[in-house]
């Protein structure tokens, strides 16, 4: 590997970082230039997970010191994403992913749809949408449903932990992505256990790449809560919109 893919690598673990610590969403950034670099589909999801993992759990700890943290949310959810991840890494060999993707676009595209003809969705918080029966919904959604496809396909988990909590809770953009990123710190574990355990992870790379998410993740979750919500609705709508390009290339045109 040379010097100028070691380089790319470095410039996109930070970027991925950013992204992934307002919407979530960088592994759009860390995938592809992995697979450039020569590994395997499966070494560049395991080493992108050893990278990930230290970026979103910087940022969830920034964002905890910075904000109120939904603890009874994000706290089983994230024990729950853990298994369910690894459960999903586990089985990612006997299900083939490109079912789901068709299926998840159509769901970004609702997302896209939604978010852009309804500006004041999730700028302010809406805690009457907090019921009981409304938190279980969201911890099961997320630590179950979003955990198990972060374990088989991956991009966009973190933007669909943002919406979900919005959506199903009334949080804010803000608060939501604060509660993301430690459920995602959950389903980084869980997959990366899993793909270690198999020899997948390509660990110097990943540890370096690691460092710069970690720059990049704090960069952005300062951003993000400097900003507040309306920031973060932008960079949402740009990430839906790169999410479903990307899927669409990967399901109708790179065959």
């Amino acid at each position: 590997m040379g010097v100028g893919q070691v380089v790319l690598l470095l410039l996109a673990a930070m970027a991925a970082g950013w992204v992934d610590a307002v919407v979530g969403g960088g592994g759009l950034l860390q995938l592809p230039v992995l697979l450039l670099a020569g590994l395997t589909p499966v070494q560049a999801l395991a080493t992108n997970k050893s990278a990930a993992i230290f970026g979103t759990g910087s940022a969830a700890i920034t964002y905890a010191s910075k904000t109120k943290l939904d603890r009874a949310v994000a706290v089983p959810a994230a024990a729950l994403a853990v298994a369910f991840a690894g459960l999903g890494a586990a089985s990612a060999a006997l299900l083939d992913a490109d079912v789901l993707k068709p299926l998840v676009m159509v769901v970004l595209l609702g997302v896209g749809a939604f978010v852009t003809l309804r500006p004041g969705f999730g700028r302010l918080p809406h805690p009457q949408l907090r019921t009981p029966a409304r938190v279980v919904t969201g911890v099961a959604v997320a630590g179950v449903g979003i955990a198990y496809y972060d374990g088989i396909v991956g991009p966009g988990t973190g933007t669909f932990l943002l919406i979900a909590f919005t959506s199903i809770l009334g949080m804010d953009f803000v608060q939501a992505s604060a509660t993301a990123k430690v459920v995602n710190t959950g389903t980084n574990l869980g997959a990366l256990v899993v793909f270690a355990a198999q020899g997948h992870v390509v660990w110097a790379l990943g540890l370096a790449m690691a460092a710069c998410n970690i720059a990049g993740a704090q960069i952005g979750a300062r951003m993000a809560l400097n900003r507040g919500a309306g920031f973060v609705r932008v960079v949402l709508l740009c990430v839906v919109a790169a999410l479903v390009a990307k899927l669409g290339y990967d399901q109708f045109l790179a065959r």
